[in-house]
């Protein structure tokens, strides 16, 4: 169903910090003033562009304000009707500024959380709670790039293209993250599942790696395996997810394994059987942007397959799951 009207009265909301890491930051600029003042200088200056940044967006107008221009009218529900008709590379210029800046502003959130990693690397008071703080900024750009890569999927029904175009609508008007949105629970705990769980290879089944990234994840992923495991699609997004290698990687090491009677392969040899780099970013905890980049590396991918008629996944696994919890 479409967006429900909701009033035109423009209450402007100052993006910045949520209260905890408001806290965070006024704790550990204060241990830098006693540490190294230079430091906490440069942490004043970086949060004080981000805070202006915020208080400049929130000059924009909401996205579900209502205006009449050259005599038309135009609100959510237009908006949300040109957004749903955009292809995945044509949004640029057709989605408002506030969308834009929005965008950039958790970009921009993330280099200061980023920062202050940097600063406090071996501090075990504050080294978890700015970890964790990137990470849940990190997954709500995932997040939101996920949900548009669905509203642009030609196969998404209508209906699911609108529900999760009224879970962006929210954030990019409201200024807070994702994660009182329906689905992004479940997206995060997969990426932090994913992080947490390097492939082993073996023998390329990915029974083990299903089996660790499935431990702590809930009853919806479970019955996602049990009932979309058997597609083919799936599967070989799947695989890419698990094994951080490309269909077209995994056709060929599983051909060399089953040529040359090799019963398991580990990551150092992985390189040498493919003669090059895998194609998708490799994933380890120590740099966050690496799983973001191993996401889009595995969305383009899927895209030019999908143009070029070629074989393989034409949707990355995140899609495929968003896609099945909407419809269940």
């Amino acid at each position: 169903m479409p967006l429900e009207h909701v009033s035109t009265a423009d209450t402007r909301q100052v993006f910045f910090l949520k209260e905890n890491e408001k806290t965070l930051l006024r704790e550990i600029t204060a241990r830098l003033d006693a540490d190294n003042p230079a430091e906490a200088e440069i942490v004043r200056e970086r949060f004080g562009c981000l805070e202006s940044f915020g208080k400049t967006i929130a000059l924009f107008p909401l996205i579900r304000k209502t205006q009449i221009l050259l005599g038309s009218v135009r609100d959510d529900r237009l908006f949300i009707q040109s957004l749903v008709g955009l292809g995945p590379s044509s949004n640029l210029l057709h989605i408002p500024s506030r969308i834009q800046a929005v965008r950039s502003f958790l970009v921009t959130k993330f280099h200061a959380f980023s920062l202050l990693s940097k600063l406090i690397p071996d501090d075990p008071e504050f080294s978890g709670p700015v970890q964790n703080a990137v990470f849940s900024i990190l997954f709500t750009i995932m997040a939101e790039d996920v949900y548009f890569s669905c509203i642009n999927e030609p196969s998404f029904s209508l209906d699911m293209k609108l529900n999760l175009a009224e879970e962006l609508v929210s954030l990019w008007d409201s200024g807070s993250e994702l994660a009182m949105a329906k689905h992004f629970p479940a997206l995060e705990a997969l990426w932090t599942a994913r992080n947490d769980s390097p492939p082993s290879f073996g023998t390329l089944d990915g029974t083990s790696e299903i089996f660790r990234i499935s431990i702590d994840l809930g009853d919806d992923w479970h019955d996602f395996l049990i009932h979309k495991l058997a597609d083919d699609e799936t599967k070989w997004a799947l695989d890419e997810f698990l094994f951080g290698l490309s269909y077209e990687e995994l056709i060929s090491v599983r051909s060399r394994l089953k040529r040359f009677g090799i019963n398991a392969v580990d990551f150092n040899e992985i390189r040498s059987y493919l003669g090059r780099r895998p194609a998708y970013s490799m994933v380890s905890s120590y740099d966050p942007r690496e799983l973001y980049d191993f996401y889009i590396d595995r969305k383009e991918a899927s895209l030019l397959r999908k143009r070029l008629n070629a074989p393989g996944p034409y949707k990355t696994l995140e899609e495929i799951y968003l896609e099945y919890r909407i419809s269940f």
